[in-house]
């Protein structure tokens, strides 16, 4: 069903991915995007288009506990078209919603917010 607003639909592929990173079956990330709904998140972030990822970090706490925390990224640079971020910004919490389990929303619109040591702190 699409989103009213913008007109983007979360594809049910989306979802299986999206289990799949949660049960740690086959991802560590999915990357999201107006016109294929996910692949594997495997190249950098296009420097000029908005996407959505999700990502499961591994770390481990002061206590030395082993933890996971899924993350969703809102990459919107700022170079961007502005048609791109407005779709994908009406469209995102409809997208968060339907993905159960994110624990942590990142935006980033450069590639320095995204760094590992940001991803930590966060998860802490």
């Amino acid at each position: 069903m699409a989103n009213a607003a913008s007109g983007m639909a979360v594809h049910d592929d989306c979802n299986l991915r999206f289990l799949e990173l949660k049960a740690k079956w086959t991802y560590r990330c999915i990357l999201v995007t107006q016109l294929k709904d996910t692949r594997i998140f495997s190249a950098s972030l296009p420097a000029d288009e908005y996407r959505y990822a999700v990502y499961d970090f591994d770390f481990v706490t002061e206590e030395n506990c082993q933890k996971s925390m899924i993350f969703f990224i809102a990459w919107s640079p700022d170079n961007s078209r502005v048609r791109s971020k407005m779709i994908y910004a009406s469209s995102k919490d409809r997208f968060k919603r339907e993905l159960d389990g994110i624990q942590v929303e990142l935006q980033a619109t450069d590639p320095t917010e995204m760094y590992l040591n940001v991803i930590k702190s966060r998860a802490s």
